[in-house]
Order: structure tokens, then sequence, then C-alpha cells
């Protein structure tokens, strides 16, 4: 049984010609041949998406489907060829609605239906390199246009006029009532065919090999950025328009510097001396070494704030900060007169650590609020 147009289209049986061309919209670039070359239940479903989109869109053809649903489509009340049904060429959709989008008509011609194939190469770059731009090389390997025959397919570059389309590029198909143009099975949309097939890439005007090509990476790149190469793609059969080629970047961890869209993070150790008296520490950059002024009486997690020495937006001209975090560390392997010191440190204090450690006594207080709460 054959599924309810509006099922189809996704939409309401009051649908307006906007709803409808909007779900169309969706739809058709959901399942388009181009996007899904090999997924033949993705071509069913974009023909009964187009199906449904060119009956409902005509107010003439959705009356009588309403009225007597797939009888109509199938020659029933008003459905004859010629009558006031549904007879009649629909042509191609892609004039009134996909032309901006995959390039205009697929008619004559044919270099949308020949148009090479997309490729997509993934980029490892250490973040240094991302944040200032580079210009690498990279090999490709993918369909060239044949040399022999400069991508023609033949080998005198004679073409002749496609024998099943007589040139045209689409040949007639009657399905039940309908007569709809389709692309020709032959020529593929061409219109015209090999008359005398190159012998180096068998008449297909491409052959495989690799190509080294130079990529710029714009400064600021981040991860799962694509770099679009118009026609660095595959090169299109018998002389087609080639594909693109799509760089997508995947940034390296870096040991010192964790990035957050624009912000760079990193970890600064310093000495308990210099946290509780104060002073200057080198700090890391991707520009170099810079004094930080660490106030006395830091604590352990507190950051600090390097403006405009973060990441340089690739979309803007806006440059991001640096985000210093220090973590106070406690000395190891010491001797026994560093451990006298520090117990006679200990006992200047005579037991009372309140004013000293603020966050313990933060801490006690919290405690006692809990044991307090809970024992009513």
């Amino acid at each position: 049984m054959a599924r309810d147009f509006y099922d189809i289209l996704g939409v309401q049986r009051d649908a307006g010609n906007d709803e409808l061309k909007k779900a169309y919209r969706r739809l058709a670039m959901k399942y388009h041949p181009d996007r899904n070359p090999d997924d033949a239940d993705a071509q069913d479903k974009f023909k009964e998406v187009k199906e449904a989109y060119e009956i409902l869109k005509d107010p003439k053809k959705r009356g009588l489907y309403d009225q007597y649903g797939h009888e109509a489509v199938q020659g029933g009340a008003g459905g004859r060829p010629g009558g006031p049904g549904f007879g009649g060429d629909f042509g191609d959709v892609f004039g009134d609605i996909f032309g901006d989008i995959f390039g205009g008509a697929r008619g004559r011609g044919g270099q949308g239906r020949n148009r090479g194939s997309d490729l997509r190469l993934a980029m490892e770059l250490d973040l240094k390199d991302a944040v200032n731009g580079i210009e690498k090389e990279v090999r490709v390997p993918s369909m060239s246009a044949c040399d022999t025959c400069q991508g023609s397919g033949s080998a005198s570059g004679r073409l002749e006029n496609c024998t099943t389309c007589g040139g045209a590029g689409q040949v007639r198909m009657q399905q039940g009532i309908f007569s709809v143009m389709q692309t020709c099975p032959r020529c593929r949309g061409a219109g015209q065919s090999v008359a005398d097939p190159c012998n180096t890439c068998n008449g297909q005007g491409r052959v495989q090999e690799t190509r080294t090509l130079s990529v710029k990476i714009p400064a600021g790149v981040d991860n799962g950025d694509r770099i679009r190469l118009t026609g660095k793609g595959e090169a299109g059969a018998q002389g087609g328009a080639a594909g693109d080629l799509y760089v997508e970047i995947r940034v390296l961890p870096h040991p010192l510097f964790e990035r957050e869209g624009d912000t760079l993070h990193c970890d600064i150790p310093i000495p308990f001396t210099t946290a509780a008296l104060g002073g200057e520490i080198k700090v890391p950059t991707l520009e170099g070494s810079v004094i930080l002024k660490i106030p006395a009486e830091t604590q352990s997690g507190r950051q600090f704030k390097l403006r405009h020495k973060g990441v340089r937006s690739v979309r803007s001209n806006n440059t991001g900060d640096l985000i210093c975090r220090v973590h106070v560390e406690t000395p190891v392997r010491l001797n026994s007169q560093q451990k006298e010191l520090l117990r006679n440190f200990e006992e200047t204090f005579d037991g009372d650590t309140t004013n000293h450690n603020p966050r313990s006594r933060s801490w006690v207080d919290s405690v006692r609020d809990f044991f307090d709460r809970v024992t009513g």
C-alpha cells in the first residue's frame, strides 16, 4: 500500500505551501543522490519525497489527491493523461528549488551528473601550528584527469550524441498516468558519449593517482574545523567538474596548555615559600616566557589571567587570554635540618592556626555546622 504523501513529507493535511516547501527542501537535501551516491534506499526515499511534493504543491493535483487518494495518481478520477488530473510533464524539480544549492539545473552538458566525488582528509597539527597557522603539504590518492585525453575520455577528443537520449541528457519515462523526465541511464545526463575511448583511461577521462597538494592552514583553527579546497577532489568522469577536498583539523594534545575556544589554560607549580611571601615566577606562553607576579598569601588553585596571551580567533581579530592556575607544592625529601626548621616554624603559632590557614578555618566551620544540623 502506497504511503500517504503528507506522511512522507511529515506535515499536517492543512499545511500551507511554505511549510510544504520547507519540508521538501529538508528531506530532499537529506536523501539527494549526490549526497548518498551508494545508498539505494536513500535514492528511493528521494524519489518518494519528490513525487509527494510534486502532487501537494499543485492546488488542482492536491485537491484530487485529497478527494480520491492514490487512485487519482494511478489513473483514477481525473487522473488520465491529458485530462484535468495529473497529466503533463513535471520536468526537473531542481529548477525551482535546488538550483542555487546544487549548482543549477542538471540537464544538458552533464557537469552535475559527472561531477567528481568530494574527498575528506584528516590533518593533525600541534597546538602552536594551529594557533599561528601553517602551510603543509598533503598526499591525496584520488581519481585525477587523464593527461592523455585531457579528461575527455576520447582519444581524438571527438564526442557523439548519445544514441539513447539523442543528446538531450534526459529520457521520458511513463509511470502510470505520469510522464516524467529522468536522467539518461546511458550517458548519465551528459548528452554525449565517447566515440573512440582513450586507451589510458578506457574512456573514463580519469585515472587513479596520488597528488601532492599544499594546504594553507589559517591561524586559530581548532578541533573539527574544516578547510574546503574547491575543485581539489576527484576529477569528474569524461570532463565533468572536479569535486572538492575537505581537510578536517585535529589538534594534538599539548604538554603544557589546554585549549578552550580562544582561551588557553596552564597549571603552574609554585614553592610554598613564594605562595606565602610573594614573588615572581616565569610562566610559558606560546610566544615565549613572561614574568608573573605572585602576591603574598596566595592559595593553591588561584587563577591569574594574562590578557591576549591566548589564541587569536580564526573568525575575528579577537585574541583570547591565558589563564594560569597555581598549585602550591609541598616540599619533599627534607633533611633533618629542614625538618627541624619547620617544627620551629610551627611552634611560633602557639597552637593557634585560625588566622594563618584560611581554608582550614572555613573547612572546620563547615564541618561544625554540618554536625550541628545533624544533631539538631
